[in-house]
């Protein structure tokens, strides 16, 4: 598993965006960042652990809200660069109350 962590491509500031979806309904819930350390502790936790870019701190997802995401399957894309995580989600992903955060249409 380090070996695949390490193939990632991180940017600048050591961060990759994590897509996070629903693995029943593929429903997209979210968008948030990772470090290296915050991807360790998701696939050891099995709990999607994120790094909060404006705390500039590691979070657990549901920490505070008790809206957990247990990942089931954590992929990555072609070009190493973004990553998707498959969770159950326990609760709603959007810190508004909604679902989704992508509950607004353009």
């Amino acid at each position: 598993m380090k070996d695949k962590i390490d193939m990632l491509k991180f940017d600048g500031k050591g961060l990759i965006p994590a897509i996070i979806q629903d693995y029943e309904t593929n429903e997209v819930l979210m968008l948030a960042y990772m470090n290296k350390e915050s991807l360790e502790k998701t696939i050891e936790s099995k709990k999607t652990v994120f790094w909060s870019r404006s705390r500039k701190k590691l979070w657990l997802k549901g920490e505070t809200s008790g809206n957990y995401q247990e990942v089931k399957d954590i992929y990555y894309d072609c070009d190493g660069d973004t990553l998707l995580i498959k969770v159950s989600q326990i609760g709603v992903a959007c810190h508004t109350g909604e679902r989704s955060c992508f509950y607004r249409k353009l």
